[in-house]
């Protein structure tokens, strides 16, 4: 009575999406474009080489033990500070790190690898200092004339800025952007940061960039399904779900979506054996048994659907809204004793469900249990109005329990709201009213 059995397509954005790369630094990089005249370079004593070789190798205790050396007997070395924030950095230690990279820009203000690790440092713990450093480091020249540190730099500020300031946040991804063209990391960014704003044609405009610069892009494609999810444009997401699936078949979340649009369009012999595809992959995928079951509910495969979601309900008997999907399977296929059941299951699980209550009044009533059938109805019109079908589900109700006074009620109830929409039931009840109603008598 109150099932809403339409296929509803359920919220997608953000699921395909993989995490942007992080912004963390890249030290392996930054500690070697520092090395650049090392023949003049005052504070490159013979144990920082040592100590550098050693980071190279990746051997962090000794390079921790030589540059902590170093810097007790020098506090000045700059250089020394920055590679012991590199090796704090390394060995997870970001506090520690980021004391050290604070020493490393004291002493050398323009030193722009310092001034990006600990910008991209602070960022990542919410430090607001962080914008400060980062802007700085935009404005120096990374040790080799590396391209990509600069980048990583305005990336890095982009990143920061988001929150307190989205237009310069979308002016720095521009100008990471430009720095390397070629590059996707900038677009992916700047893509994903306007989807978080609801800029979905900004988004898409990015996302778009991405998938040209690189047409196997999975950050690309899945950007492009979250962007057309949320401005409702199924058949693109469709397509590119398609697309991603090429790339990616094996995607268990890019099947179980694919088969929800293709329900959601009207297509549910496709949409099953998507599902079906998820299935092979992992049969005991839960979300995947779920879209089946209600699958077959709404294309009216009654039986399967109940015998599917009574498996569900196994696995997860604390769920009240399967416990109303088995219900209502079950109502249909007149399975009414056990869809009673189910439904107050819900009930019990679920006081405020309104509409399993007219559900549970329905069953009650096809099993004769007409007390029940009232209460249920009773409960129902304190969470949700009242309609033509509870009024004449009540009289009848009543009228079997021969309590005619309130069956002649609410049939004249019925009678009003019904406004000759319903030329059966109001024939039936103009008929009972005229045998029943004591106004009459």
């Amino acid at each position: 009575m109150d099932t809403n059995r339409t296929l509803i397509l359920l919220a997608l954005a953000g699921v395909l999406a993989a995490a942007p790369r992080s912004y963390a630094q890249e030290t392996d990089q930054t500690v070697h474009q520092q090395r650049g005249d090392e023949e003049h370079d005052p504070y490159l004593v013979p144990a920082l080489i040592q100590a550098e070789k050693a980071i190279d190798i990746r051997d962090f205790i000794t390079a921790e033990n030589k540059l902590r050396h170093i810097v007790s007997d020098d506090g000045s070395n700059y250089r020394a500070w920055f590679d012991l924030g590199y090796v704090y950095t390394a060995t997870h230690r970001d506090a520690d790190a980021i004391g050290a990279y604070r020493k490393s820009v004291a002493l050398k203000p323009d030193l722009f690898e310092s001034n990006l690790n600990l910008g991209i440092l602070l960022g990542e713990a919410g430090n607001p200092e962080a914008e400060k450093y980062l802007r700085v480091a935009t404005g120096l020249q990374p040790g080799g004339s590396s391209v990509l540190g600069k980048e990583r730099a305005w990336l890095s500020l982009g990143h920061v800025l988001e929150s307190r300031n989205p237009e310069e946040a979308a002016a720095a991804y521009r100008e990471a952007a430009k720095l390397a063209p070629g590059d996707v990391e900038p677009h992916l960014a700047a893509g994903l940061f306007f989807e978080k704003q609801n800029r979905f044609a900004d988004a898409e405009e990015e996302y778009q960039r991405v998938v040209a610069l690189d047409p196997k892009s999975v950050e690309g494609m899945a950007g492009l399904v979250n962007v057309y999810t949320r401005t409702q444009r199924l058949p693109e997401v469709e397509k590119m779900l398609r697309r991603y699936l090429e790339v990616n078949p094996q995607n268990q979340t890019a099947h179980l979506q694919l088969g929800r649009v293709l329900a959601a369009r009207g297509n549910p012999a496709e949409a099953r054996a998507e599902y079906e595809t998820v299935l092979k992959l992992d049969p005991n995928d839960f979300q995947a048994q779920r879209e089946l079951a209600g699958l077959d509910l709404a294309t009216d495969h009654y039986p399967e659907a109940a015998q599917r979601y009574q498996a569900l309900v196994a696995r997860r008997p604390a769920d009240a809204e399967l416990h109303y999907a088995l219900g209502d399977a079950l109502l249909h296929a007149h399975d009414f004793p056990a869809a009673q059941q189910a439904f107050l299951e819900t009930v019990k699980l679920k006081p405020d469900m309104g509409q399993a209550y007219g559900d549970l009044a329905l069953a009650a009533s096809r099993n004769q249990e007409y007390e029940l059938s009232i209460r249920a109805l009773d409960a129902r019109a304190k969470l949700l109005p009242e309609t033509p079908g509870t009024y004449f589900l009540r009289a009848t109700s009543y009228d079997n329990l021969k309590a005619f006074k309130q069956a002649a009620e609410n049939y004249r109830k019925f009678l009003e709201a019904a406004q000759g929409k319903f030329p059966d039931q109001e024939w039936q009840a103009r008929h009972r009213l005229l045998a029943i109603d004591p106004s009459k008598k």
